[in-house]
């Protein structure tokens, strides 16, 4: 028992050491002025001749710098997602950003989990009951309807579901369904590259208050549907899938 809680110590600081070295070395190098729009519109035509010529390769290394990206919760992602429209067309680009995103986000979601969830479920257990049980119950819809709002940080999201007990299954397919609008408005974006001056300029007032509107769409279904199965058809099963509880019929002695 000791020794395996010694080598998960030993995980946890090689893991912290990565990352660590990682964030250290982005900001050493520099490494954020290839990440920025000026520089991704300079060298667009360079980009775009050197996929002409090694598509795949190209594809796999833009996949890995985004997974790093969003793994790290380094800044740039949403430059990379522009930049994917620019060079791989919006089908392909959609495509491409979406898996990159969803594994990235995924992994910085198991990183967190596995280096702070247990402490943080050890000191706030009691709690963290109703946010764990509602978690397990609803969690799918409040995570579909964060990743459906792009005005909270994605980093954030993926930290703070790492600390619940949220499936990674579930956090990765909800995660790639929920940014999927988001990523294909990006994309479509960054198919005018050479147009755009700055990120604000993309999602425009309207476009935010559809995508609030979006998510809090199913929650809101969901709550309703609830209210109405309460109030008009008791005894059917709730929205969990949950059939409710008979209540013992007393018998009465002769």
């Amino acid at each position: 028992m000791a020794q395996a809680k010694k080598k998960k110590w030993i995980n946890k600081v090689a893991i912290v050491g990565v990352i660590a070295l990682g964030i250290v070395a982005f900001r050493y190098f520099d490494l954020g002025q290839y990440l920025t729009l000026d520089y991704i519109k300079g060298s667009q035509e360079k980009f775009q001749a050197l996929y002409l010529s090694h598509c795949f390769l190209v594809i796999a290394t833009y996949m890995g710098i985004y997974i790093a990206v969003t793994a790290l919760s380094l800044p740039g992602a949403a430059v990379m997602t522009l930049a994917g429209g620019g060079l791989f067309g919006l089908v392909v680009g959609t495509v491409v950003v979406s898996f990159a995103s969803t594994i990235g986000a995924t992994l910085a979601c198991l990183v967190a989990r596995f280096l702070l969830r247990e402490w943080v479920q050890n000191k706030f257990g009691g709690k963290l009951k109703t946010i764990n049980d509602g978690i397990e119950k609803e969690g799918a819809f409040y995570l579909f309807s964060l990743r459906l709002v792009p005005i909270f940080p994605f980093f954030v999201i993926n930290l703070l579901m790492g600390l619940t007990r949220m499936r990674l299954l579930t956090f990765f397919w909800v995660s790639q369904i929920g940014m999927l609008a988001g990523t294909v408005v990006y994309v479509n974006a960054g198919k005018e590259l050479a147009k755009i001056d700055s990120l604000s300029g993309i999602l425009s007032p309207g476009v935010l208050v559809s995508f609030v509107v979006l998510g809090l769409f199913p929650i809101s279904v969901k709550k309703l549907l609830s209210i109405y199965k309460s109030k008009f058809r008791p005894g059917e099963a709730d929205f969990s899938g949950e059939q409710p509880k008979k209540s013992a019929k007393k018998e009465t002695p002769p």
